[in-house]
């Protein structure tokens, strides 16, 4: 990838003798959109916050060549931060949490607020401890939307959120951000919600890279293979790690070059392609 926004090289992280990270190492060019998947427990939490210096960690994190330090400000001139919790004064109402952060960050961009606040639907005048979870979420990620940077990172965004307004973040908001000069790391576990949005993805498991490949490819690697369940053993011959049976018929997500005569195929998407590369529960 030519000019990457970020660069990370071996990072390993550790909380006492848990290794949480294992010599992580990824190129995320600009312009992109890139999915992190993994469950829970995987090591997306920790390997965002290193991104974001809140974490000290063995390694390297650079930002447009920029080696980056524990605990390094410089980073929010480039980077914003969408975490699963938010961190609003309950004190304040709607529109004074904006001037607020307007006042306090140099990068806030009135035109973008304006925009995506117009179309939000929240009361302006309302306090935040009156929001419900959701309009809490939602304000929190409206305003660090409204922030102009390089560089977006997305940890469950739209946890909370009913299923109406996480449609309209990822397919309105979200696109009143995105340009081919910026990126965005999404780490989600609704990977169905954003699959058509992505254009490239990250497996991590157990604190490792599985892979990093764009989203078309990976695609164009696998599909889902299905026979009778009186020919199970012909499926299993090739080792799935999950199988799915149905009215009498067995399926697994394989990779492309494998042909069983009398079988189906048909396209599988993300989430089925995770699972056979990382597996089930154990």
């Amino acid at each position: 990838m030519n000019n990457p926004s970020y660069e990370i090289r071996n990072v390993t992280k550790y909380y006492g003798k848990f290794k949480a990270l294992d010599r992580v190492s990824l190129s995320l060019a600009p312009g992109k959109i890139i999915g992190l998947l993994g469950k829970n427990g995987a090591g997306k939490s920790t390997l965002m916050r290193c991104m974001l210096g809140f974490l000290a960690h063995e390694g390297e994190v650079l930002l447009d060549d920029t080696l980056l330090k524990h605990r390094d400000h410089r980073i929010f001139e480039h980077v914003a931060f969408i975490p699963d919790v938010s961190g609003l004064d309950d004190r304040l109402t709607v529109q004074q949490t904006m001037e607020y952060i307007k006042n306090v960050n140099s990068r806030w961009n009135d035109v973008l607020a304006d925009k995506l606040f117009s179309i939000s639907n929240l009361p302006l005048n309302k306090k935040v401890s009156k929001l419900s979870k959701g309009m809490k979420t939602k304000l929190y990620l409206l305003i660090t939307l409204s922030l102009d940077v390089n560089f977006l990172l997305l940890d469950e965004p739209t946890l909370g959120l009913d299923i109406a307004f996480r449609k309209e973040f990822f397919s309105t908001i979200l696109g009143e951000f995105f340009d081919e000069n910026k990126s965005i790391l999404i780490s989600t576990h609704q990977v169905e919600e954003v699959e058509d949005l992505l254009q490239e993805i990250i497996f991590i498991d157990e604190g490792r890279i599985l892979l990093h490949e764009e989203v078309e490819t990976l695609k164009s690697r696998f599909r889902i293979l299905t026979l009778p369940i009186d020919r199970a053993e012909e499926l299993n011959a090739h080792q799935p790690k999950v199988t799915s049976k149905t009215l009498g018929f067995i399926s697994a997500v394989l990779p492309s070059t494998v042909e069983i005569e009398g079988a189906t195929y048909s396209r599988a998407n993300l989430a089925d392609i995770f699972l056979a590369v990382v597996g089930g529960n154990k």
